[in-house]
């Protein structure tokens, strides 16, 4: 396997660290409070960001959300991107990614996800919605949602439409969520044309348990990319401050308790990093992926809360701060890994998945 970046991939991240790093300050995360940062997800947008993804592939997509996670920029950049743009460009019908990607690459419409499947929602014979999702991340800002429903087939829906009840939901992170109440809500199933059933395993539509399967496992490993970002940037703050910070006439970074576990948390980072790139190396390559996906979703899980942890220790009583940088990335550390599953569920399911994989 070879990560090194493509011209277009090291271009695309180039400029949305640039963009990030303008943009995303600490004032204006400040003003932003739970919501999203407008100008910003503008600006991304007329940069192109989301569009390009469909060119420069998941890969591209971790490497651009590694930018995003070192400013915990608050745009819903990898929920418009797994949910709306990719999960269509692959699995939706030609109508659909007629209608649906120009939103999506320009930031008109914005996509998040009602993930993962085994809530109430359920699909009745009219193809109506119905059921309640507790916390949809960025579900404030979205246009539409995609749906898993308990037999995991997909569905996209509109927020504004009839049956659709959004409610502001406050979690550890301000991540603009809400809970979703939908009550006979009209959808369109992802991958089936309007009285068409299009198969993709004997008998299953383009939308149904695969597409789920390959949906989720992109999820998990774009915002394991994320959490490869928050976690880089904490750990670039936390060096900073032990290298400017002194005890006893020496900085704070001389001590060997300091350099040991700032050393820990750089290997956790780039644990988390390169289980990302490898799971979306294969994605991109149309190879088996879903293990890798798990494997990244543990160490962004797991190893992930152990760097944010050490970060905010690293800083002493400053790390206490709740108005202090570095308190944000430890917000968003914890966020991700109750988004990604705590370690041990994540760890289950994947023992189950190799198991299955090994008796075929």
């Amino acid at each position: 396997m070879d990560f090194t970046p493509t011209e277009e991939q090291a271009a695309a991240q180039g400029l949305a660290g640039r963009v990030f790093g303008d943009l995303s300050t600490h004032d204006r995360l400040v003003a932003a409070g739970t919501g999203t940062d407008a100008e910003l997800w503008k600006e991304l947008c007329a940069a192109g960001l989301p569009g390009a993804v469909e060119e420069i592939g998941l890969l591209g997509l971790v490497l651009l959300l590694e930018e995003q996670g070192r400013t915990t920029a608050q745009v819903p950049f990898a929920s418009s991107c797994v949910y709306g743009l990719l999960a269509v460009a692959e699995h939706g019908t030609d109508e659909q990614r007629e209608r649906l990607l120009p939103q999506f690459r320009d930031g008109t419409g914005v996509a998040t996800g009602a993930f993962p499947a085994g809530g109430t929602v359920q699909a009745d014979a009219e193809a109506g919605l119905s059921g309640t999702v507790p916390m949809v991340p960025w579900l404030r800002e979205a246009t539409h949602v995609l749906v898993a429903a308990a037999d995991r087939s997909l569905w996209i829906v509109r927020t504004g439409g009839a049956g659709v009840l959004t409610q502001p939901v406050e979690t550890t992170a301000p991540w603009s969520a809400g809970r979703l109440v939908l009550s006979g809500a009209p959808a369109e199933r992802l991958g089936e044309a309007p009285g068409e059933q299009l198969g993709g395993a004997p008998g299953e539509p383009l939308g149904g348990a695969q597409a789920y399967e390959k949906v989720l496992a992109m999820a998990r490993t774009a915002f394991a990319g994320l959490q490869a970002g928050v976690c880089a940037g904490s750990l670039a703050r936390a060096v900073e401050h032990t290298n400017t910070r002194e005890q006893f006439g020496r900085p704070l970074s001389t001590n060997q308790g300091v350099l040991l576990r700032a050393a820990d948390a750089h290997m956790d980072t780039e644990a988390i990093r390169v289980t990302a790139y490898e799971a979306a190396w294969l994605h991109d390559r149309a190879l088996p992926c879903a293990a890798q996906a798990l494997t990244a979703a543990w160490w962004a899980s797991e190893a992930g809360k152990r760097v944010v942890h050490a970060a905010q220790h690293l800083h002493g009583g400053t790390g206490a701060d709740l108005d202090h940088p570095v308190h944000r990335h430890f917000l968003w550390g914890r966020q991700l890994d109750a988004y990604l599953g705590c370690g041990s569920e994540v760890l289950q399911e994947l023992g189950g998945l190799l198991v299955k994989e090994g008796s075929r």
